[in-house]
Parts: C-alpha cells; structure tokens; sequence
C-alpha cells in the first residue's frame, strides 16, 4: 500500500467519523432552538399575565385604564402617572419581544399575534398620546414599528362595546 492510498484511507475515516457528528451538531442546535422558542412563548405568557393582572385584580385601576385609553389627557395627575407605569410596563415588554423576533427566538406567528395586540391599543387616543409623551424611552427600531402601527390609523374596537362614559374615576383630595 502507498503513501496515496493510506492519505485516501484516512481522509474517508474522516468523514466517516465527521459527517455522524455533524448530523449530531445540527440536530442538537435544532432542539436548542425550539425550547427557546418554547422559553419565549412562556415568556410572553408570563408577563402577559402578570401585566394584565392589575386590571382584573384592581378595579380603581381598570377604571383608570378604561378612562386612559379614551384620553390621557383629561386623567388627573395620579390617574396618568398609573396608566403612564402600566402603559410603560406594557410597551417594554413589547419592545423585548420585537427583539426577540429580531434575534430568531420568536417566531412570526407569535409576533404577528403581538403586533396585532399593540394595533389594538395604538387604536386609542389616549394611547397614542400617552406614546407621544413617553415614546423617547424607547430604541429608534422600536420606535419605528409603533409608529408605522400608527400610521396605519386602525380604528379602535378592543374596548368598542364598553361603556367608558359610565366607568367614574376615583376621586382625588
């Protein structure tokens, strides 16, 4: 056997050994990938809920949030500085989900399902103007994709068939 042959032997033995492993590699990183996307969807799930808890759990608050969304502008100062929180809260997580999707943990799915969520609320005045006054706390990128949400005008219909002129604010001394 020549010095040619026993190079060919060993470059097949090679890739041989290589290609099972990178089948292996692959198939691993696949995995990694899904159970991120799983830990995102989890995520979002969590914080949704921890957000959405200050209005089921808080009635004084849903009535704030109820008035907020109409108009920012005519909630007392206490009142704005709540809604201005929650909204901020909200806005923040929507902002770590666009990354996430920018990064490939979050799929177009689920972030379709979350654009969908802030056209609701962008619908809004009072959403709109809480945006205006906060909207700098916010990366450029993100900033662009509320404002493109705005620019579409969608019409406000998450809370269409709620009475908001019967909801009474709390009294402040």
């Amino acid at each position: 056997m020549n010095w040619q042959m026993v190079t060919a032997i060993a470059q097949l033995a090679t890739v041989a050994v290589g290609i099972p492993s990178l089948i292996y590699f692959a198939v691993q990183l696949r995995e990694q990938t899904k159970e991120r996307r799983q830990e995102a969807r989890n995520a979002l799930t969590i914080q949704w809920g921890d957000l959405t808890k200050a209005l089921h759990e808080n009635g004084e608050f849903a009535a704030i949030h109820l008035r907020g969304v109409h108009s920012f502008h005519e909630l007392d100062p206490v009142s704005k500085l709540r809604f201005s929180a929650f909204q901020n809260r909200f806005f923040k997580n929507f902002e770590g989900m666009y990354y996430s999707r920018r990064e490939g943990i979050l799929s177009s799915e689920l972030w379709d399902e979350i654009e969908r969520t802030m056209s609701d609320f962008l619908a809004y005045d009072g959403v709109r103007q809480w945006w205006e006054t906060r909207k700098h706390w916010h990366t450029e990128a993100f900033v662009g994709v509320v404002e493109a949400i705005i620019a579409r005008g969608d019409k406000p219909t998450a809370y269409s068939t709620y009475n908001v002129t019967d909801v009474a604010l709390p009294k402040h001394g």
